[in-house]
């Protein structure tokens, strides 16, 4: 992952518009008539096709490969918590927009520290400056 405030800010603003996205159109399609785990496993589907389109034109400017997983897994928890909590209680398109942005919020920060944990602590070169 690169750390150029470029694209880490790319990556937090990805994620949290692909999680708003999804969350907005999970939560005009999902009602209280749902059953809460089927609205579960078919919104974490089409979160996660919503979320390959939505890749495509982030991938442009980030780097495929770096937007495409934490996007991809955004989009995924957005669908998910977003459909359950429309399918149990009354969710607002406003509300679930919020919802959906924070799921992609949480899901880029568990990707980074996921990096961070598996890389470890990373040295420069001799003579390479950051």
């Amino acid at each position: 992952m690169d750390h150029r405030l470029f694209y880490v800010l790319g990556d937090l603003l990805a994620n949290i518009l692909t999680g708003a996205v999804v969350g907005l159109i999970v939560g005009a399609l999902v009602g209280q008539g749902w059953n809460m785990w089927l609205a579960m496993l078919v919104m974490m589907a089409f979160g996660m096709f919503l979320g390959l389109l939505l890749f495509l034109p982030l991938s442009y400017f980030f780097g495929a490969m770096e937007v495409m997983v934490p996007v991809m897994f955004s989009s995924m928890l957005s669908g998910m918590v977003v459909s359950m909590w429309a399918a149990m209680a009354p969710l607002g398109l406003v509300q679930a927009t919020l919802v959906g942005g924070v799921c992609g919020l949480l899901s880029i920060a568990v990707v980074w520290l996921l990096n961070y944990r598996l890389r470890g602590i990373q040295k420069l070169a001799p003579g390479e400056q950051r």
